[in-house]
């Protein structure tokens, strides 16, 4: 890979992440405790990696600012909109990988 400058990198870092949320927001089919479970994040932990990215850098973002970012909407609006109770399934996979999260 050629060495890019620094804001080219953070442009195209930026354009990742704001993908990956265009992603996420398609699929909504997908549970967090799915996401969990097959990759050790979910759309809340996203959520809790930029609010310590803005207070880092001095930025004033409430979690729930930052939960509206990740999930397009208040994220209770997303919870009554999209998630379902975890099955069995997955509650066992949770707590078996739990340690790695």
């Amino acid at each position: 890979m050629s060495k890019l400058n620094d804001t080219d990198q953070i442009a195209l870092e930026a354009a990742a992440f704001r993908r990956l949320l265009q992603h996420l927001a398609e699929r909504t089919d997908v549970q967090n405790i799915d996401l969990m479970n097959l990759a050790g994040f979910c759309r809340n932990c996203l959520s809790n990696w930029y609010l310590e990215a803005a207070q880092s850098r001095g930025i004033a973002v409430t979690k729930a600012e930052s939960r509206e970012r990740v999930y397009g909407m208040p994220y209770e609006d997303w919870k009554a909109l999209h998630q379902r109770e975890a099955s069995p399934e997955q509650q066992v996979a949770f707590e078996t990988s739990k340690p790695q999260h």
